[in-house]
């Protein structure tokens, strides 16, 4: 550790998170500000389906998306009857139904990402393993329930392991990032992969210290086609970067992590308001004074566009959560919405080594008060483990836990302020 910055709480690979091996995003239009306050009808918290592992799929990690009639659709990283992970659908009376069991080859295999669906309700998403050449794949689940591989890595140019969801934009063009976890030496790479199957690399991360390293997040992006995406290494203090890429593809390192007040080890997607104001959360740094003295609990923050960031919050891994991963959610009034996978009111119900606490479910005021909306307890009665954000249906909130429920291979909640 140096005197200009300090290491984030470990890897995002470790404790719980390497038990299931990967981590971590959403499509932006599922990140736009709730249209409406939000009122609680009913009870403010409940488990809507608790999945079985192996008929329905294991560890859902990942936001989940909502169809006009309230459907949700995500996706589990393990089980399904071939044991390579599942994309799902959850109905509004909480009937599951899989539509896609992954078959590892020539299919993809564990589902690191959630989904972006098309108008005409086609879903696209990314598989962190199989595919031709095992690097992952680009996939495509039609309306009707068929499954069809876009493109397969080769963890050549291309790289490889994908973990991060897609964006679509109106000419059907998918935009994404890959890990380089496939290849020695990888960074990560930015991709456009066309209608045709045609793959472009946009950019391949260079590394410390002028570059990023290993995006785990997906992309946003502006008005004017500009891309805007993080790394969770890399950067000029190795703790992870902002980046822009315009639309001719040249990249801008618009913020590096120093692991104090501003964070460390970003992996979710970033959160842009009409201002052009960018907000996410760091896994790693904030303060030094709660339950992670070493390299801190993580963080809320904001960047301006002028490059100026704001600490919003710096969780202290006691009731308030720590260490969070998931997407960010805002609301009309400026306040956010988000989980994190550790910390919590009842640490010894879920307690490792590196995750005390099952995690909770949080909002954050525009003025940086949080406020616990759910502290998870874990199995039987509860999820636990909450890597993924939250999407608005009606007046919840919903999202996925990566185990506990019935038969402690994961659950949908839904929870209301």
């Amino acid at each position: 550790m140096n005197n200009t910055a300090r290491r984030g709480n470990g890897r995002l690979a470790s404790g719980a998170l390497r038990r299931v091996s990967v981590v971590t995003a959403l499509f932006a239009m599922f990140l736009v500000p709730l249209t409406q306050p939000l009122c609680a009808q009913g009870p403010s918290y409940s488990v809507v389906y608790s999945f079985q592992c192996e008929p329905d799929g294991q560890w859902p990690s990942r936001d989940l998306i909502a169809d006009s009639a309230g459907n949700l659709y995500g996706t589990t990283q393990n089980g399904g009857t071939s044991g390579g992970g599942t994309v799902f659908k959850v109905s509004v009376d909480g009937t599951e139904t899989v539509l896609h069991a992954f078959a590892v080859q020539p299919d993809g295999a564990e589902p690191a990402a959630g989904l972006v669906m098309d108008s005409a309700g086609n879903l696209y998403g990314t598989t962190f393993y199989g595919g031709a050449r095992e690097n992952g794949t680009v996939f495509e689940i039609s309306s009707s329930g068929d499954e069809s591989i876009l493109y397969s890595f080769t963890g050549g140019k291309d790289e490889g392991k994908p973990m991060a969801s897609l964006l679509l934009d109106p000419e059907d063009n998918l935009y994404g990032t890959t890990t380089g976890y496939c290849c020695t030496g990888y960074q990560g790479t930015v991709f456009r992969l066309s209608p045709s199957g045609k793959i472009a690399e946009l950019h391949t991360f260079a590394g410390p210290p002028n570059d990023g390293a290993l995006p785990f997040s997906g992309l946003i992006h502006d008005s004017a086609g500009n891309l805007y995406g993080t790394t969770t290494e890399g950067g000029l203090y190795g703790l992870g970067t902002v980046f822009e890429l315009s639309k001719a593809g040249t990249e801008t390192i618009l913020y590096n992590f120093t692991g104090f007040a501003d964070g460390a080890d970003p992996s979710a997607n970033l959160l842009r308001d009409s201002a052009g104001n960018l907000y996410d959360t760091a896994y790693g740094g904030g303060s030094t004074t709660g339950a992670c003295p070493l390299y801190g609990c993580g963080t809320v923050f904001k960047l301006s566009p002028s490059g100026e960031v704001t600490g919003l919050y710096s969780f202290m891994g006691g009731a308030d959560g720590a260490n969070p991963v998931s997407d960010l959610l805002m609301d009309p009034k400026g306040n956010l919405y988000g989980t994190t996978p550790a910390g919590g009111s009842s640490p010894s119900a879920c307690s490792t080594e590196d995750y005390p606490g099952c995690g909770v479910v949080f909002e954050l005021t525009a003025a940086g008060k949080e406020k616990v909306l759910h502290t998870f307890t874990g199995f039987p009665n509860d999820g636990a483990f909450p890597y993924g954000g939250l999407v608005r249906v009606g007046n919840y909130l919903y999202g996925t836990t990566n185990v506990g429920g019935a038969y402690n291979c994961g659950t949908v909640y839904r929870v209301a302020p």
